[in-house]
């Protein structure tokens, strides 16, 4: 009897099992076929990626590149190569005749906002023009990569600037060390070479050398607003002090060109260009393991987080300094 039972909770057990992977690999599938027509997938430092679009039989396809979440290396919703990729991409394809980047992002890391921003100028040397729409946020980087472009839209409920540099984030634990009898020792050479350990107080000449650092990477982003929005670059000094803007704030002051919605935005670039364009979104995604597939499942039956509250739930993982990076 003790036997039967057994077989008969087994048998339940593996018939659950195979019910959450046909769930979860049904619930991909038709994901996947409801928000893409056609993919390229690319391989980057050995990972597949895809790049996924919607196929046109258009002759003029605007490239829509979709920049999310927090600008670094990598994480789950931002790839650089990836990016850099895409941009490539466009470049050389022979039907394309502009770029928008669709921009949803607090901004991220110093070296590869302006590596971005630098990919979209050496595309713009084939004649092309390169638009930027604003979604719920393009602060600090995500405004610092906009600045490529000839004219930047944004969504009336966008938040952005954010002009400014953290050039670091140090913490000292030492008394705490002292109180609890906890010696911890770095061995270094170089009296600075140990600055911003958490097991070393920090100096004034340290708070310099970083200060340093934040004013060289401030001065180059007020430049690049400067020169990109025709603004004083006096008049840029007093907005980048670091605050964000609503969207009606940024166009009084010369930030963006224009508030209206993406579809919007496409008429307007098909009047400018005076061409019949079709967009052709590129958007990243990095494949998911199976592990994941169904932890996310597990997850979705949780209360949904806002947009908000996912972008910033990343930004709290970020770890690279220096950075052009809005922190709420």
């Amino acid at each position: 009897m003790e036997n039967k039972k057994s077989k008969k909770g087994l048998v339940i057990f593996i018939c659950v099992i195979a019910v959450v992977i046909i769930s979860v690999t049904g619930i991909s599938i038709y994901n996947y076929n409801n928000s893409v027509s056609s993919s390229e997938a690319v391989n980057i430092n050995g990972s597949n990626i895809s790049i996924s679009f919607r196929t046109s039989n258009k002759n003029n396809q605007v490239a829509v590149i979709h920049v999310n979440g927090t600008i670094e290396e990598e994480n789950s919703t931002y790839n650089q190569q990836w990016i850099l990729s895409a941009i490539d991409s466009a470049k050389r394809n022979s039907k394309n005749v502009a770029i928008v980047l669709s921009i949803n992002s607090p901004g991220g890391a110093v070296y590869e906002t302006d590596e971005v921003y630098l990919a979209l100028q050496d595309y713009k040397t084939t004649g092309r023009p390169v638009y930027a729409y604003f979604n719920q946020m393009a602060a600090s980087g995500g405004y610092y990569m906009a600045c490529a472009a000839d004219k930047i839209y944004a969504n009336r409920n966008t938040l952005t600037g954010s002009i400014g540099v953290i050039s670091g984030q140090f913490i000292d634990l030492t008394q705490l060390f002292q109180d609890y009898g906890i010696n911890y020792v770095t061995i270094h050479a170089g009296k600075n070479k140990n600055m911003g350990n958490f097991n070393e107080k920090i100096t004034q000449e340290q708070i310099n050398i970083m200060q340093s650092v934040a004013d060289e990477c401030y001065e180059q982003f007020t430049l690049i607003v400067s020169n990109a929005r025709d603004i004083p670059y006096n008049e840029v000094k007093k907005l980048a002090d670091g605050r964000i803007y609503t969207a009606k704030q940024a166009l009084l002051n010369g930030l963006i060109d224009q508030i209206s919605s993406f579809d919007e935005m496409i008429e307007d670039i098909q009047d400018e260009l005076d061409l019949e364009i079709k967009p052709v979104h590129f958007s990243y995604a990095r494949k998911q393991t199976f592990i994941e597939s169904l932890m996310g499942k597990v997850k979705s039956t949780d209360k949904e987080s806002s947009a908000l509250d996912k972008l910033f739930a990343e930004v709290s993982e970020f770890d690279q300094y220096p950075a052009y990076l809005y922190r709420p």
